[in-house]
């Protein structure tokens, strides 16, 4: 049996992993959004295709997926402390988790608009549609269902990163797991704080596929 201490410290954990997710996938998004958007709408096949624009957002978009995440969490140390004042805890974790969740998200939102079809786009530009309107009325409405699928992809990313966050103090249950069950040798806090990241990501896969899957009813 555990201890009330051990308990709470695993109920904070749950907490801040969640504070975490959740604000780190919002902050993501308010970044990756209109960043994926701008890719779909220069892209060859866009709206709006402009190659330069194009190249240069895509290179910046590769480059910053391929830096794995612990590193990217130490190298922009100094930017987090001038955000928020310290680099541990989990307030401090959400700077690295937004910057190397906004890629991938834009790389998403890209990937969901660019599924739209061409047709519902000529139709609304035949109608004198502005990009703005394109935009906002016909690609974001289209792909609501994919684009919700991405969140909940999205939302087992940053979970996972948090996880890892925890090899350096970052906080949420992957601190718990790394000092109680690494460094103290304790398996069974270990198991427990795995069982319930896995728990957390099957609750937010679950949600996010039956919100989708409402929505993709409501179409028919």
């Amino acid at each position: 049996m555990f201890s009330p201490e051990v308990i709470n410290m695993i109920i904070l954990g749950i907490g801040q992993t969640l504070y975490m997710v959740i604000l780190s996938t919002l902050f993501g998004y308010v970044l990756g959004l209109p960043w994926g958007i701008t890719l779909a709408v220069t892209n060859k096949e866009g709206i709006r295709p402009n190659a330069a624009v194009y190249r240069v957002i895509d290179f910046i978009t590769n480059i910053m997926r391929s830096i794995p995440f612990l590193i990217l969490l130490i190298l922009i140390i100094p930017l987090t402390k001038l955000i928020v004042g310290k680099s541990y805890g989990s307030t401090a974790t959400i700077v690295p988790l937004v910057i190397s969740a906004a890629p991938f998200i834009a790389r998403m939102v890209e990937s969901s608009l660019m599924e739209v079809d061409p047709g519902v786009i000529e139709a609304a530009e035949s109608m004198g549609a502005d990009a703005f309107t394109i935009i906002t009325k016909v690609l974001l409405v289209e792909a609501r269902v994919s684009l919700i699928v991405g969140v909940t992809i999205c939302f087992g990313t940053i979970l996972g990163y948090s996880a890892m966050a925890g090899a350096v103090g970052g906080g949420g249950l992957g601190d718990i797991a790394i000092r109680y069950g690494y460094h103290r040798y304790q398996a069974d806090v270990m198991i427990v704080t795995v069982i319930l990241l896995v728990i957390m990501q099957q609750i937010f896969q679950y949600a996010g596929m039956f919100l989708s899957n409402r929505i993709d009813r409501r179409r028919v």
